[in-house]
């Protein structure tokens, strides 16, 4: 009998069983650097948070007006199916009837499944474009600058991303690598839609075994895993990469480093940009001495860093995390201007990567494939804000805000429909978020788990999990297309997405345009031959689908090849131009400059930020807050599972921070502190670490959002309690909640119980 699958965003398991039948999930045999963090999916500390039934807030349900300020507090009480979907249904009918579709707002993160069709995202927005349509959203909490900027100098950061110089041929060629912000190990734990071999791990090492200096320039030096030992670590300030940058160009400029004849023949605008460097325009050289005072990093580190980089083959990378930030464009812009300055970018092993480490993807030396995709239909509504603006439309209906040089208008919200994601998790400032969710009159949710955002919905329908359905699993640069047959039965009455929103648009009247008439396996058959076919046509036979069903795996890594970004282009640019204005890399933005905001100038710059440790209220909260990824799920998926609840204290998140930072303030290991600002308070546990710059603290992201009621505190350690709710900049408003100033001090008095994996109360009718 063949072997049974699943995928999952940490991983490939194959699916075993005891004498009993009980599930097991195994690593995928052929991953040199399994991740343990999805065996959490068959833990009982999950199992224990299913929703099993539709649930309905008590005050909504008694309609005493509704009172959303009660979410979160209510008592649910729990219906038969017909029953709930009526409700919602009729709910759905009345807000389109007297408010229009553009008053719906359907909210996903994608991240419920690694599955192809039972992909949350694509199935609710399907739903909502059956029936009339709905507000959306654009990019992404991850990407939200660059997402923006990228398109205007170089190319959009989904095609960057498939094209990345592979891990090997970085090996062949590369000679020092200088990646901005580390290359974060931690999080090429996962993919979007599923990871077969995890690559970063062994590539890092590959790279040491091969004479490469790697250099880490930022606030932290442990987030290279491994082989952090084995790298140079400059510690850097917080928000100031791109004033290294720029005294690095400045370097390149004034010491007749840079190259001139790459410049000419695939990039416009330096002459425009080269003022700026040396002060002709504002008054002030960006010299290693100015970025000095900026960014803490010595002139004498940044100057013979510039130079080693201009005298072999190199590679520049920056994190995500740089552009989730205050003038987040900022440093995605430098970095491709710096390596064009050097002329490598399109010869193998140089030129520049936008995330090596943030996800399995980059790097990746698999062909780009195409998986099955559900098409989400024709949405009736042309309203969408940005994703991290969620809060500003429910606040602001009305209100004006800019993106990408047009100027658009808040809808007014009466109905949120979420499902695959947590708002509680990814957003800014959540007290603040707490407030705007109170204002609409129903939130309708799909969860698994009885997670932070369910708890504070009206209406709560059980999903299943990637467990409990039959899907096919896929994702960009990965090597294996999963026939991912059910592991097992679903809890109590949970129902996959597809048949919620199916029994919905059957009251609804738009059943025929959302199902098609087919159920899951006819639409896994039908999606799967759509990608057969688009497949045959890059060179990929696959198997017909009853072979690929029964057999479990199609593998591809027979087409595995070494790549080089922008080699093409960089080859013959007259022929190949980019898709930007100028067809060129683009170091000055005529289209930019159109747009005149005060915010984002037509080339990179160093902008000062609001919060950083160069700002006045440094005096008052002195630390500077990064909230990176967890190492132990992903975002605040499996957060009660052993595996994460292992790398807590006391059941709280740690806070990693210099042990100087520790002893002044009296502190000392595992001992429960309160992280502060004017916007929250959380408590978390300390961890003295001497890989963190002084005054900067880290507390990674994905605890339950557990706040006390009636206060401003978490109990649970969840960061974005603390992070400021505003944009990168008028042109991308992405996410800037690396841009954060806080205070720690030991917490006094009784410790709180945590709440956050207690089931809300439940009530039957």
């Amino acid at each position: 009998m063949s072997k049974r699958y699943t995928l999952s965003h940490w991983g490939l398991y194959e699916v075993e069983r005891d004498a009993a039948g009980v599930p097991d999930l195994a690593p995928f045999s052929r991953d040199p650097d399994p991740s343990p963090i999805g065996q959490g999916q068959l833990s009982p500390q999950m199992a224990a948070l299913r929703i099993t039934r539709p649930a309905v807030r008590r005050s909504w349900l008694d309609n005493a007006g509704r009172a959303p300020e009660r979410r979160g507090l209510d008592p649910f009480v729990e219906l038969e199916w017909d029953e709930a979907l009526d409700l919602a249904a009729s709910e759905i009918a009345r807000v389109r009837e007297q408010f229009g579709n553009r008053s719906i707002f359907g909210g996903s993160y994608g991240w419920s499944s690694a599955g192809r069709f039972h992909h949350a995202q694509s199935q609710v927005h399907r739903f909502l474009n059956a029936a009339g349509g709905y507000v959306r959203h654009v990019d992404s909490y991850s990407l939200g600058a660059a997402n923006v900027i990228l398109p205007h100098v170089v190319a959009p950061m989904d095609q960057l991303m498939a094209e990345h110089s592979s891990w090997d041929t970085l090996a062949a060629h590369t000679r020092l690598f200088v990646s901005f912000g580390g290359i974060p190990v931690k999080n090429s734990q996962m993919n979007a839609g599923g990871v077969g071999i995890h690559h970063t791990p062994a590539a890092l090492r590959t790279l040491v075994d091969a004479g490469v200096r790697i250099v880490n320039i930022g606030p932290v030096g442990d987030n290279v895993g491994a082989i952090s030992g084995q790298v140079e670590w400059i510690p850097c300030r917080p928000n100031t990469d791109t004033a290294v940058m720029l005294a690095m160009a400045q370097v390149l400029l004034s010491e007749n480093l840079h190259d001139r004849a790459f410049l000419e023949r695939c990039c416009t605008g330096f002459d425009r940009f080269a003022p700026y460097l040396t002060g002709e325009s504002d008054g002030q050289p960006k010299t290693p001495a100015w970025a000095e005072q900026i960014s803490g990093v010595p002139a004498a580190t940044i100057a013979r860093l510039a130079r080693d980089m201009a005298a072999t083959r190199s590679m520049l990378n920056v994190s995500w995390a740089m552009q989730r930030a205050e003038h987040g464009e900022q440093p995605f812009w430098m970095v491709v201007v710096l390596a064009a300055m050097m002329g490598q970018i399109g010869q193998p092993g140089g030129g520049f990567g936008v995330g090596y480490g943030a996800a399995n993807l980059l790097g990746s030396p698999h062909i780009r494939s195409k998986g099955p995709t559900l098409p989400q239909g024709r949405n009736g509504v042309t309203d969408f804000i940005p994703v991290a603006r969620l809060a500003d439309m429910l606040l602001g209906p009305g209100a004006s805000f800019t993106y990408n040089g047009e100027t658009y208008q808040y809808p007014d919200i009466r109905l949120v429909y979420w499902a695959g994601g947590n708002p509680f998790h990814h957003h800014q400032d959540l007290n603040r978020l707490r407030r705007a969710w109170a204002r609409p009159e129903t939130i309708i949710v799909n969860d698994p788990w009885w997670s932070p955002a369910a708890r504070r919905a009206d209406i709560v329908f059980p999903a299943t999990t990637t467990l409990e359905r039959n899907d096919i699993g896929s994702s960009t640069l990965e090597a294996f297309i999963v026939a991912m047959r059910a592991v097992e039965s679903p809890a109590g009455s949970a129902r996959d997405d597809y048949d919620i929103f199916a029994g919905l648009a059957r009251r609804l009247g738009c059943e025929a345009d959302y199902t098609e008439g087919l159920d899951t396996m006819g639409w896994l058959q039908r999606l799967y031959a759509e990608a057969r076919q688009i497949n045959k046509g890059l060179g990929i036979e696959l198997p017909e689908f009853d072979e690929f069903w029964q057999s479990g795996l199609v593998d591809m890594t027979a087409h595995d090849r070494p790549a080089t970004m922008l080699h093409d282009f960089v080859a013959q640019p007259a022929q190949r131009p980019l898709n930007t204005p100028s067809g060129r890399i683009e170091i000055w933005s005529d289209r930019i400059a159109e747009m005149a905001l005060a915010d984002c100038p037509p080339h990179p710059v160093w902008l000062e930020k609001r919060e950083w440790l160069g700002s006045a209220g440094a005096a008052q909260y002195p630390l500077h807050l990064l909230t990176d990824q967890p190492a132990r799920k992903l975002h605040s998926q499996l957060d009660a599972s052993p595996h994460s609840m292992s790398g807590k204290v006391e059941g709280r998140e740690q806070v990693h921070m210099h042990p100087s930072e520790v002893e002044q303030r009296g502190l000392h290991d595992g001992q429960i502190v309160e992280i502060f600002n004017g916007r929250g308070r959380c408590l978390a546990a300390v961890c003295a670490n001497s890989q963190i710059m002084p005054r900067v603290a880290r507390l990674n992201t994905g605890a339950w959002y557990d706040p006390c009621p009636d206060t401003a505190l978490d109990r649970h350690g969840n960061p974005n309690v603390l992070t400021r709710d505003i944009a990168a900049s008028s042109l991308s408003q992405g996410c800037a909640a690396q841009s954060c100033l806080v205070e720690i001090r030991a917490w006094e008095g009784p410790l709180p119980d945590i709440e956050a994996f207690q089931l809300p109360q439940r009530q039957s009718r």
